[in-house]
């Protein structure tokens, strides 16, 4: 009882302590630092008298903003800023400078450049006749700017007429629409009943440059494209006249028709003047062919192959016309890289309180056999003093693990046409590695192969992999006799999935994984299965049955599951300073056939730096399963399924620091109900109940190139508990019992 009152008291007082130094920061004053005559902006608003108006989408045209807030609430780098003295000599007021941000004082200039920007992004908007008003208020030294939108009517495409002076190119755009037609697919941007607004324009000319760039005619570009439009008094509809101009080289040269160019040779030189990838290699990659019409997609293509080519650094293609005639000469040069690297990295250890090190050793080849080839070979050992483990001989850790990989830049696939070869943007990848594990518990061997292929889609943000297949063995060749005496082999700790954990197995899966990332949402998809292949020649023939049930090869059970991972986030940006993510992540795996539990390197687990923080890593679930014993609980603290909900409100603070407030929610559940993990199953009727829901406050250190981050999570509803206190956590917070520390490199998600 006592615990629990100094308990809620330091809670309080820390609440108490962070509520008062709020107000101080808050209520500085920064009235010093404005000029005589001058006005604070203190807030910015846009309103429009159209009803359901977007202002959001004209706020960048106001060019100034008010003071930055911590949260969209807190003014806390004004504040800093404001609790400096004047006197610079004094570290601490430079300090507070630094931290800070000096007061916006408003500008009127500014303010009516605004209305004007803002006046032509209405305009180009479709909205020919928009008005905007700009109203102060002044409250003291602060000033509330207000900006009034009067859009009135938005104009509309009425008729579209083409005027192509060229015959030539008359006939390409007209082939080309009619193909579409015949398709059903979508041609012009320009349509009856569109809004008229500079970006249909654009849109237009963007097309129509595009189809000519692609049909030869290289040196066609989007100033030979102009608009006319016509309107009429009191009518909101607009004809709109579509201008291609002739061919001039400058404004004093005659026009013409536009050329229409094809490729005559292609020439190959590198920084160093030898060329160490195969002609093969260099046909494959180069899109654009001799005698076949310039097309700059194809230019943009070859870029691209080029760029994916681990042996080139970067490339330049330049075209040489040669006289009066229309054929392009292409030189392609080539800056490679150095072919081989060897790399060091020493690292250092700490788990659960056991001090260790590591190193590795990694040697890569980018141009192995003069195909752009990308071998890579890595070792690594590692060294860990165990502590708190009675009954062993030995309490030292030791791993070596040996990696291999070969990546071609190319589909390899038998009886692949040279056509799909070339066009395919596929890497090939082959892999091989050994993992040797000796604790004092076991001692334990990891071997896998896996062929992968990878590809993506640059104008979608769509990479997807493929795995066929991905082999692992894992031998146990040793167990001490303690560890079989009170975990394996105890009467009174009878544990599946422990066990199964703990003896030979096969996994051979099939894989298939998508991702797509456009900077705002961003998409994960997998779904993979194992033992299968397995499965099909053990029926038919006639694999031996071990003594649980399972068919074996070589005298080694295989595992047989299905596996589904579903991952999404959205980034909602409201200024420079401050964001929301929403995040939610599903996983499901179901063993049958030959197998009766995951292995566990497939199995979920929930808490922890990326998953609900107010647990640690694998201390949450499954279901409502409260562990007893850590030593052996993070094997039963595992399941089948796994949901995750996160929303994670960011910030900018100050130089490199970035602040955020979470809220976390989810657990993970078993699909079979297994006697060792009580309240772990998935039930329809009770799994919102089972929903584990956290809180707190994250710090980040960002360096653009990579993220410090630290968190600090409290239990909110906890559904693992022993009292109601417990189980509801936010409202009986107890620091010792609900917080969990966080430190991680890169978002959360």
């Amino acid at each position: 009882m006592e615990k629990s009152y100094k308990n809620l008291y330091h809670n309080q007082l820390l609440q108490l302590a962070l509520l008062c130094f709020l107000v101080i920061i808050t209520g500085c004053s920064s009235s010093k630092y404005i000029p005589e005559n001058e006005y604070l902006l203190q807030k910015v608003e846009i309103h429009a008298d159209v009803k359901g108006f977007d202002v959001s989408s004209v706020a960048p045209y106001i060019r100034q903003k008010a003071n930055s807030k911590w949260f969209s609430l807190f003014k806390i780098p004004l504040a800093t800023y404001s609790m400096s003295g004047k006197d610079s000599t004094k570290w601490i007021n430079r300090t507070l400078k630094n931290m800070g941000e000096a007061p916006v004082i408003f500008d009127s200039v500014q303010a009516c450049l605004s209305v004007d920007d803002l006046r032509n992004a209405l305009k180009n908007m479709g909205y020919m006749h928009a008005t905007v008003d700009l109203k102060t208020k002044v409250k003291g030294r602060k000033i509330t700017a207000a900006y009034v939108l009067h859009p009135g009517n938005p104009f509309y495409i009425d008729n579209v007429r083409y005027d192509i002076q060229d015959s030539g190119v008359a006939t390409v755009l007209s082939n080309y629409f009619s193909q579409l037609q015949k398709k059903h697919a979508k041609s012009h941007v320009l349509i009856k009943g569109s809004p008229f607004t500079v970006s249909k324009l654009e849109g237009e000319r963007k097309l129509i440059t595009e189809i000519l760039l692609d049909s030869g005619y290289y040196k066609f570009h989007k100033d030979f494209i102009k608009f006319d439009a016509d309107t009429s008094v009191n009518n909101t509809d607009v004809d709109v006249t579509v201008h291609l101009l002739k061919f001039r080289a400058n404004n004093d040269s005659p026009e013409i028709s536009h050329p229409r160019y094809i490729i005559g040779k292609i020439n190959y030189s590198t920084d160093n003047g030898k060329l160490h990838l195969t002609r093969n290699v260099l046909d494959n990659a180069t899109i654009l062919k001799e005698g076949k019409r310039y097309s700059y997609s194809d230019l943009e293509e070859t870029y691209r192959n080029f760029g994916r080519l681990s042996a080139v650094r970067y490339t330049s293609i330049q075209f040489r016309e040669e006289p009066n005639t229309t054929s392009l000469d292409c030189d392609i040069q080539l800056n490679t890289n150095n072919p081989s690297t060897i790399a060091f990295q020493p690292e250092g250890t700490n788990t659960a309180g056991d001090l260790g090190a590591a190193m590795s050793l990694t040697y890569q080849n980018r141009n192995i056999f003069h195909g752009s080839e990308l071998f890579s070979a890595e070792v690594r050992g590692a060294f860990e003093a165990i502590t708190g483990l009675e009954g062993y001989r030995d309490e030292n850790f030791m791993e070596w693990s040996a990696e291999t990989k070969l990546q071609f830049p190319r589909l390899l696939v038998p009886f692949a046409s040279r056509s799909l070869l070339r066009r395919s943007t596929a890497i090939s990848e082959l892999s091989l590695s050994w993992d040797m594990q000796n604790r004092p518990e076991f001692h334990r061997r990891v071997f896998s192969t896996a062929w992968r292929y990878r590809w993506s889609s640059p104008d979608s943000h769509i990479n997807y992999r493929l795995d066929i297949p991905d082999l692992n063995y894992v031998y146990m060749p040793w167990i001490s006799e303690t560890f079989k005496k009170n975990y394996l082999d105890n009467a009174d700790n009878r544990n599946a999935i422990l066990r199964y954990n703990y003896e030979d197995l096969f996994i051979m899966k099939l894989g298939f994984g998508l991702t797509y990332n456009n900077g705002i949402d961003a998409l994960r998809f997998n779904v993979e299965t194992a033992g299968n292949f397995l499965n099909a020649l053990s029926s038919s023939m006639k694999f031996h049955t071990n003594s649980s049930g399972r068919h074996t090869l070589f005298g080694i059970a295989y595992a047989q599951y299905a596996k589904l991972d579903f991952d999404y986030t959205r980034l909602l940006t409201f200024d420079a300073h401050n964001s929301l993510a929403l995040h939610a992540d599903f996983g499901i795996a179901y063993p049958y056939g030959n197998s009766d539990i995951l292995p566990f390197e497939k199995r979920y687990f929930s808490g922890g730096a990326n998953s609900v923080r107010g647990w640690s890593v694998r201390e949450l679930g499954p279901g409502s399963f409260k562990g007893k014993d850590g030593r052996i609980d993070f094997i039963n603290q595992t399941g089948d399924m796994k949901l995750d909900l996160n929303a994670e409100y960011r910030t900018f603070l100050f130089w490199k620091f970035n602040g955020a407030i979470f809220v976390d929610a989810g657990n993970i559940w078993t699909l079979r109900d297994y006697p060792d993990q009580p309240g772990g199953q998935f039930k329809w009727g009770s799994f919102l109940k089972q929903i584990a829901v956290a809180y707190g406050l994250g710090l980040r250190l960002n360096f653009n190139y990579f993220i410090l981050r630290f968190d600090m999570g409290m239990k909110a509803i906890n559904p693992a508990y022993s009292d109601s206190n417990e189980h509801y956590a936010i409202i009986h917070p107890d620091f010792s019992r609900d917080f969990t520390f966080h430190f991680a490199v890169g978002l959360p998600f």
